[in-house]
């Protein structure tokens, strides 16, 4: 039975979602609310279940259990009601057109069924998408960053509730990237919801609102990058060196060390006990002590358990 839409303040409501392939499950009894209006990074080791949790928001494939209810209604009725746009990690662009007249083709068929959505006109969602200068090419022969962008505009024609990004900078250089989150940002700040996954550290502490992280298809860390970060309790005591010494790892609290240059950098469990034997011997030049980076709060939570995507 198909759920009938509904205002209500959550984007994305999972609850108690289970999907399997075979012997393996891939999400385990996921519970997951998305608010409106919010940037929010969908990260986690491979195998974690980020694609097969974005597939069921979008309504490709069904949970074995478990509910997903997408902008108050179920996600096909949601995708097809034109109130979601995905864009996926890849895929061909339709040959022998320009891009302007397929964005052209594109929005036009949303705002066909737009139900009281305000379609924007075409050179608004081509300005956002940062794809102007792209109006004239011809849409299948294009770089990967210029198609990426491109599929971003497909992505928004619809001036989507909830805009789905799997992986959107995936092999693009720091140039691409760059236009790309521009336009992200753009669309971003009209209010709308953005759902994230990347294998970019950097881009979800840079650009999410909010950080999920998944590992074994259950939600093992939720909330801001300071949160995320918060949970791991190593630190780095950075100082520069004016003379040799002893080795640093038999220091109190430090666990790895690393010299660059003339500045060391140590890693610590605890940095109070760490700096008061800093000081005793005298190493307390330019001092600096700071807290987890993403990173390492990311390999900490998940084991290390290889990559992110």
């Amino acid at each position: 039975m198909e759920v009938k839409a509904t205002q209500t303040a959550t984007a994305v409501d999972i609850t108690g979602v289970t999907r399997s392939y075979g012997t393996v499950r891939a999400v385990d009894r996921l519970d997951l609310r998305l608010g409106r209006g919010t940037s929010v990074a969908l990260l986690g080791p491979n195998g974690a279940g980020k694609s097969t949790t974005l597939s069921m928001m979008l309504g490709l494939i069904p949970p074995d259990s478990g509910t997903v209810t997408v902008l108050g209604a179920s996600p096909e009725r949601a995708v097809r009601d034109g109130r979601v746009g995905a864009m996926p990690q890849s895929g061909g662009l339709i040959g022998g057109v320009t891009v302007r007249r397929l964005l052209g083709f594109v929005r036009a068929s949303y705002a066909a069924r737009a139900r009281g959505r305000t379609v924007p006109p075409l050179d608004e969602l081509m300005r956002t998408a940062h794809v102007t200068d792209l109006a004239g090419r011809r849409a299948d022969r294009l770089s990967g960053g210029q198609a990426q962008r491109v599929r971003f505009a497909i992505a928004m024609a619809g001036a989507p509730d909830l805009l789905v990004l799997d992986e959107p900078t995936a092999g693009l250089d720091i140039e691409a990237r760059r236009e790309l989150w521009a336009g992200v940002r753009s669309y971003a700040a009209q209010g709308r919801t953005v759902l994230f996954s990347t294998h970019y550290l950097e881009e979800a502490d840079d650009y999410a609102d909010r950080i999920v992280v998944i590992d074994r298809g259950r939600v093992i860390a939720d909330g801001t990058s300071e949160d995320i970060k918060r949970r791991i309790p190593e630190r780095t005591v950075g100082f520069d060196l004016d003379r040799p010494i002893a080795a640093v790892d038999g220091l109190p609290g430090v666990i790895g060390s690393e010299v660059r240059g003339t500045r060391v950098h140590l890693h610590t469990t605890d940095s109070d006990a760490t700096v008061l034997a800093l000081a005793r011997a005298g190493l307390v030049r330019n001092l600096e002590v700071t807290g987890a980076g993403l990173e390492e709060a990311f390999l900490a939570l998940t084991g290390s358990r290889g990559g992110t995507r």
